[in-house]
């Protein structure tokens, strides 16, 4: 099964749209490197996430030190963000972000990278989500104020969803 790293922008996402529980029902495993967990999940968002299947990923020195290369070159990533790239990169998994310097990082390194609207997809196309309440949960998404998601993408999105 393919493993999916995820950062915190996505997860955030998905649980404002009610769909993290659907999330671990697609045919992937999803992780996350410790540090990520440690700084931004622990609790009982966490826990949750762990009980639904989530893998928290200790990095190994090789990881290690590419995310503090990747730190030292990028400064507007946080560690959990290069932490993510890291583990993701070295182990040939794909990146699941909403993070625009995470974006043009994968994008200049040829790193396989999806988001919410990946995930949305997944969802339609596994029929995992139906399209009702696929409308409701990423109008939702979309109407918080720190949503990053591109506006034409959701609103072709959601009126397929719409049917």
């Amino acid at each position: 099964m393919a493993v999916l790293v995820s950062d915190t922008s996505v997860i955030i996402d998905l649980d404002r749209g009610s769909l993290l529980e659907d999330l671990f029902r697609l045919p992937f495993e999803f992780a996350v490197p410790d540090l990520l967990y440690r700084r931004e999940l622990q609790g009982d968002l966490g826990d949750h996430l762990c009980a639904l299947g989530l893998r928290v990923e200790e990095l190994t020195p090789t990881e290690l030190a590419r995310a503090t290369v990747v730190g030292r070159e990028r400064k507007v990533l946080s560690a959990p963000d290069t932490f993510a790239y890291a583990l993701a990169e070295l182990r040939k998994w794909p990146l699941l972000t909403g993070d625009g310097g995470l974006r043009r990082l994968c994008e200049e390194q040829h790193l396989t990278f999806h988001g919410v609207l990946w995930i949305c997809d997944q969802f339609e196309e596994g029929s995992y989500v139906a399209p009702d309440r696929l409308h409701a949960s990423l109008t939702t998404i979309s109407a918080h104020p720190r949503c990053r998601l591109p506006v034409n993408e959701v609103g072709t999105r959601l009126a397929r969803y719409l049917g």
